[in-house]
């Protein structure tokens, strides 16, 4: 399993804030849960806020393939007619890891392979 952390430093406006959701619940998230090579990879993500506005984007997925292909299909979709571009932002920090141990309920134990 790998995970990509995607920081996007604060402070940030609440704004950005109500256009980082737009963008995720209207475009991102639907695109990538319907992709057939991300979706079925895909055990979930976790979008984080600080209280400045800054933000981290925590994504899972199976492969390590899997999250460069969802890369790819977030920096190439187009915006959606509503979306303002001036605050959509690129992020400050995107970093992949490899998972090497989990601690929760909901994953299979890893490490033991």
């Amino acid at each position: 399993m790998f995970a990509q952390l995607v920081i996007f430093d604060g402070p940030r406006s609440p704004e950005f804030s109500a256009a980082a959701d737009r963008a995720g619940r209207g475009r991102i998230m639907p695109m990538l849960a319907s992709d057939p090579v991300f979706g079925p990879a895909h055990p979930g993500s976790y979008i984080l806020q600080a209280a400045d506005g800054g933000r981290a984007v925590l994504i899972l997925a199976d492969t390590e393939a899997a999250i460069t292909h969802a890369s790819k299909l977030v920096t190439g979709s187009e915006l959606l007619p509503d979306e303002d571009p001036a605050l959509l932002t690129d992020p400050d920090h995107v970093v992949t890891y490899e998972v090497v141990y989990a601690m929760s309920p909901g994953f299979p134990e890893l490490g033991n392979n």
